[in-house]
Formats: C-alpha cells, sequence, structure tokens
C-alpha cells in the first residue's frame, strides 16, 4: 500500500513524496497512526484509524498491537488511546535540544510576574512549534500545548523565524499556502477565513518589520481576541535564532498595541537573562543511551508472533537514542546506543529523514531530530492531570484484586487536622463495597491513604487502617513519588473487615498495591519531564 499523505511525510506541500527505496514501510505507517491519533486528541477506535490512514484493518491492528506492547497506546475497549509512555519520543527532542532545561524558569518567572501566559517556540518548517507554555488558569485561558504546530503567518513567533529564511524556505511556504489555503494541515488553529484572511505580501512585510524592530506582534490573526508579543532568543554563539519567546494575552486585558509598549520592555529584559545562561551554560554530560532495546523487540517478536511489527518496535527505540548531551549523532552511535545492527538502523535514519523527523548534517554526517517529533502523541498528553494517568492503573487493579481502590492527595496539610481529597478511584460490583465520590475530603489520620502522606508508612512503605473512618471498613496505601521522590498522593485498597484481616492485607493486597503504583510513577516521571502534571 503506498504512504498516506499526510504533512508527516510531504516534503512537497500538497502531497506525499515518494518514499526511498531503503524506506522502512511498517515503520512509516506506524507514524502515520501515531500522528492520526495525536490529532484526534488521543483517542480513536480502530475503525475510524483505519478511515484516517487508509491502512487496512489488519494492518491497523498489527501496528496497535505493538504500539500497546512498548505502552505507547493502550486498547480501551473498542478504543486505541495514547499512555503516556510515548512522550519518551518527544523527551528525547526537548532533551537533546536543552532550550527547555536552560529557559523553562525564566519564562515561568516572566508569567508569574506579568500575570500573562509565556511561551517558549521553535521554527518548524514554515510553522512554529512550542517546546514550553506557562499558561496563566483563567475562565478565558490559553489551549495551547506543547508540541502544538501553527502556521507561521499567523503568530508573533513566525515574522521572527521567517528573517533566516531562505529563497527556498518561502517557495515551500508559498507553496504550502496555495494547497491549504484554510490551514486544514494545522489542527491545533481554527481553518482560515479566507474572506479576511491577509494576503502572503502581509507576512512579507510583517518579517521584514521584525528584522528591524527585534520584536513581532500578532493582533488576532490565530483567532479573534488573541493577542501576542514575541522577541527572538539568539545563540550566542552564532547569533542565529534559536527559539522565540512570546507574553500571549486577550484583548479584554491587552490589545496588540498595548503589549508593545507596556511588556515589551520586560520581555526583552527576560530574553536577554535567556541569552546569557545560554551563554553560561556548562556542557552537557552526555546522560547513559537506551539499553537492550534490541534484545526486548526479539523478546516481543517471539511471544507475540506476527501480531507484534518488529521494524516498527526497532524504528521507534532509534528515536528514543538520541537526549541530553547525545543531540547529534552518527549511524554508528545510533546503532551502538540502540543495539540494532548498523543497517538496520541506517535505514530506520532514512525513513525519518524522509519524514521530516530527522535531518543529517552532510559535513559530519551526524542526524538531529527535529520539533516534528514532538507531533508523535505529545501535545493531548502534555495537559494531562494526575487523575487521568492513573485512572486506567486503578481500574485494572480493582478488576485484578476485586477491592475499590482509590488516589488522594494531602489538603491544608499545615492544619492541625490535615485532611485528603479523593481524586481517582475504581469500584468492583460488590454488594459491600466502600461508597466515597471523587472530590470528598477526609481525616487524614483516620484514612490508610492520609497515613501514607503524611509519611507515617515510611519505615515500611505502606499504611493501615482498621476500622477508624467506620465500621468494617479496611484498607492499606502505599505512597506516590514524583521525579524529585517527593510523595505527591497516595494509592489504596479498601474492603470490609469480614473478607480479608489486617496480615492479609499486606500479603495478598500490598504487593499489586507496590506494582500499580510503581507503574503510576514511571508514568508520571515519563510525563512530567517537560510539562508539569497537575495533582488534581
Amino acid at each position: 500500500m503506498p504512504a498516506t499523505k499526510t504533512p508527516l511525510d510531504a516534503d512537497a506541500p500538497g502531497g506525499a513524496a515518494v518514499p526511498p527505496a531503503e524506506a522502512v514501510m511498517p515503520l512509516i505507517r506506524g507514524i502515520t497512526v501515531l500522528r492520526q491519533l495525536t490529532e484526534a486528541g488521543g483517542t480513536l477506535s480502530p475503525s475510524a484509524l483505519e478511515r484516517a490512514t487508509g491502512l487496512a484493518r489488519s494492518t491497523v491492528d498489527r501496528i496497535t498491537a505493538t504500539l500497546a506492547r512498548m505502552g505507547y497506546v493502550r486498547l480501551d475497549g473498542r478504543d486505541v488511546v495514547l499512555a503516556p509512555p510515548v512522550m519518551e519520543l518527544g523527551n528525547a527532542y526537548l532533551a537533546a535540544l536543552r532550550l527547555p532545561a536552560l529557559l523553562d524558569a525564566r519564562a515561568d518567572e516572566l508569567a508569574d510576574e506579568l500575570d500573562e501566559s509565556v511561551s517558549l517556540a521553535v521554527a518548524d518548517r514554515d510553522g512554529i512549534r512550542f517546546i514550553h507554555q506557562a499558561t496563566r488558569r483563567r475562565a478565558m485561558s490559553l489551549s495551547f500545548r506543547i508540541g502544538d504546530l501553527l502556521p507561521a503567518e499567523r503568530t508573533a513567533p513566525g515574522p521572527l523565524f521567517a528573517t533566516d529564511w531562505t529563497e527556498r524556505d518561502w517557495t515551500h511556504w508559498r507553496a504550502r499556502r496555495s494547497a491549504d489555503p484554510e490551514d486544514r494541515s494545522f489542527p491545533a488553529v481554527p481553518h482560515r477565513d479566507l474572506t479576511v484572511a491577509p494576503e502572503a505580501a502581509d507576512f512579507v512585510r510583517r518579517s521584514t518589520l521584525a528584522a528591524a524592530d527585534g520584536y513581532a506582534l500578532d493582533d488576532q490573526l490565530i483567532e479573534p481576541g488573541l493577542v501576542a508579543v514575541s522577541v527572538p532568543v539568539r545563540d550566542p554563539a552564532t547569533g542565529r535564532v534559536v527559539c522565540a519567546a512570546s507574553v500571549v494575552s486577550h484583548t479584554s486585558r491587552h490589545t496588540a498595541a498595548d503589549l508593545r509598549d507596556t511588556l515589551l520592555p520586560r520581555l526583552r529584559e527576560a530574553v536577554t537573562a535567556m541569552e546569557a545562561d545560554l551563554r553560561e551554560a556548562p556542557p552537557v554530560v552526555p546522560g547513559p543511551p537506551p539499553s537492550d532495546l534490541a534484545t526486548w523487540t526479539t523478546a516481543s517478536k517471539h511471544e507475540l508472533g506476527r501480531d507484534f511489527i518488529e521494524s516498527l518496535a526497532r524504528g521507534l527505540t532509534v528515536l528514543t537514542a538520541f537526549g541530553e548531551g547525545r543531540a547529534c549523532l552518527t549511524l554508528t552511535e545510533v546503532a551502538k546506543a540502540t543495539g540494532l545492527a548498523r543497517a538496520t538502523a541506517r535505514r530506520a535514519l532514512i525513513t525519518y529523514d524522509h519524514l521530516g523527523l530527522m535531518t543529517m548534517a552532510p559535513d559530519t554526517r551526524t542526524f538531529t531530530l527535529t520539533p516534528r517529533v514532538l507531533s508523535l502523541g505529545f501535545p493531548p498528553l502534555s495537559r494531562t492531570t494526575l487523575p487521568h494517568l492513573a485512572a486506567p492503573h486503578l481500574r485494572a487493579l480493582a478488576d485484578r484484586m476485586e477491592e475499590s481502590a482509590a488516589l488522594a492527595v494531602l489538603v491544608d496539610p499545615e492544619s492541625p487536622t490535615p485532611m485528603i481529597q479523593l481524586t481517582a478511584r475504581a469500584t468492583t460490583p460488590r454488594v459491600l463495597s466502600p461508597d466515597i465520590t471523587v472530590g470528598t475530603r477526609l481525616p487524614a489520620g483516620s484514612t490508610s491513604l492520609g497515613r501514607a502522606l503524611l509519611s507515617e508508612a515510611a519505615p515500611q512503605g505502606y499504611a493501615l487502617a482498621d476500622e477508624e473512618l467506620e465500621s468494617g471498613l479496611r484498607s492499606i496505601a502505599v505512597p506516590l513519588h514524583d521525579r524529585t521522590g517527593r510523595v505527591i498522593a497516595a494509592l489504596n485498597l479498601s474492603t470490609h473487615a469480614a473478607r480479608r484481616t489486617l496480615a492479609d492485607c499486606v500479603t495478598d493486597l500490598l504487593p499489586a498495591l507496590r506494582t500499580t503504583a510503581a507503574h503510576i510513577e514511571s508514568d508520571l516521571h515519563t510525563a512530567s519531564r517537560f510539562t508539569p502534571i497537575p495533582p488534581t
């Protein structure tokens, strides 16, 4: 089957480029499935994937089975759902880029100071893609996510990046506008209203002004009411624009001119500090590359047989070879990091270059990830919460143990009588089961969840509650830790005292509880590497 026409595999606007002879077609098809899931918000049925990709149903089923084995999706009833482990692909790009690690704190400080949303974006061909969002939570709130792609001409950062465009870049941009006048290939933005859309010459003019002024404005180009001002952040060594910092608001708070007159000076100060941070950043120490990936894919193939597409799994592992201190890799380095044969790694690299997910420097023959890697599952998952992330794990735990499971966080920890709040739960169809709804607040000291959160469980790693909240209710809980090791939530199983003794809770329920906690923590640590995950 020919490759599906999507912006991912279309180097030329308006159509899909023919894959090179050495491209890995199962990898191209798997990337197409991931991208369609991303554009759909993270969930599609297999039949919807079949229609969206043009692939045969049997091919879709094998791809999703492979992605599920890798943890990148989960099969939830009749739906295929993106899962947090797929964010390791985008994390590889962001870690290799280093900009989020070096500049995020400055952007967050500026957002707090101005009480406005602040974003960092990089160029992605003739578009811009967000790599950080510090969003103010209001009734009217910015909905863009890390990884979202916007057309350059409808943004404030776009004219700044266009100042570095070559004539070939401008030709590509004009061809894309001609082929897609309504911006339907940019699902993160409303379709362009052709009755009021600015002419192409207007973007050329804005780019010329941006080069002269050192900033650019977006005066409701994305949609009515949205305004922004952007300043370029330049590489101190080369002077080239590496990203753009933007302050974003809406017209009931600021006009575009008001942003320029009142907030631009402070934005420029912040960008000067960002550039100093780039200049003074110490050399990065390469982190450990992934290990035993080739061995894992081979073992999975032996276990699942034809339902596991080994060439797809091996191709995706190539992306994870990149990371902090491993921004540019040779073919030999990729093969060594993944454990793949050079010929296998080479074909994957050729495929990614074709898809625009990777570029090769001809002089050094090194490969580098592009921002387009963020289109593989990152945007919808970058706005997840801990309860949403934990929900499928709670459901699986409750089904396996036939007991109710719950997640809770500590509220008012400094109060003389701290409380917990239930944020997620999964029940079982027993006649006798706990009936405590999400959102309920309970005294921390009377519950296993509260005791785990208050660190009373530290010596043994778990906490018990024996009919203290209500007669007959017995429970056991373990803490959940963030990437720094801090306890941020607790997970429990509840039972009736007639079903299990306290000793039974420890011997029968605790192992499964700890395994589930480890799975939730693994997803949390992946998802929260470059984006905050709210606990509620």
